[in-house]
């Protein structure tokens, strides 16, 4: 199946208060278990979050390591004002920077960063050439690297059954949005020509469930 781009971002009231509010604990867990897995559990230094949305990864990310300090970048404000409710909630704003940015974008705080993530922004990069070329210019020796997003399905029918397994109770503005995300995912092939383009063919690339794939490495 071919890829089906969609917009961007997601700026509707509606479209974004159903997916701040919409149950991701187990994609979430996923990427905070892989996140420990790969790297331990003593770090510090500044992360830089791709693409936050809600915030709730970073948040999870900010109570787990306390020596950890977050640059949360989102193109959407609606969807940063619930990311702002989410750093109230965990009660982490001394250490969560929400940054509204349209990547690419090339006036961050820092030059460079000691940890860099992201979650299920990709799919919606019109280039993903952008996506991939910010984060190596963020990079640096050491950088640690964990970026999750959805993996495209074999055909639309596997995408409603996904669909159909995963958000039969949620708003049809939700699973609208999810299926149109399927459709709009890349596949683990196409992830690792980005890579190589991008000089950053030393990440692995790994399928993690039935609808996901991670990147994930330090850097050279």
């Amino acid at each position: 199946m071919q890829r089906i781009p969609e917009p961007e971002l997601m700026q509707a009231a509606e479209q974004t208060q159903a997916y701040a509010e919409a149950d991701f604990e187990d994609a979430n867990a996923l990427f905070v278990d892989s996140f420990r897995t790969a790297f331990g559990d003593n770090l510090e230094g500044v992360v830089l979050d791709l693409g936050c949305g809600p915030a709730d990864i970073v948040c999870r990310l900010a109570l787990h390591y306390p020596a950890l300090c977050f640059h949360a970048l989102d193109g959407s404000a609606s969807m940063l004002a619930w990311g702002e409710r989410s750093v109230s909630r965990y009660d982490v704003s001394n250490r969560v920077s929400l940054l509204q940015r349209y990547l690419p974008c090339h006036d961050l705080p820092l030059n460079s960063y000691e940890v860099i993530t992201s979650n299920s922004l990709l799919h919606h990069m019109r280039d993903p050439a952008d996506f991939w070329n910010m984060l190596a210019d963020y990079a640096s020796v050491g950088t640690k690297v964990l970026v999750m997003d959805l993996l495209r399905p074999q055909s639309e029918s596997e995408a409603q059954d996904l669909v159909a397994q995963y958000a039969a109770d949620a708003p049809q503005v939700l699973r609208k949005d999810f299926y149109n995300s399927l459709l709009a995912a890349y596949r683990p092939d196409e992830i690792k020509h980005q890579l190589q383009q991008a000089g950053l063919d030393k990440l692995t690339v790994h399928v993690v469930s039935d609808r996901h794939w991670q990147v994930v490495g330090r850097l050279a």
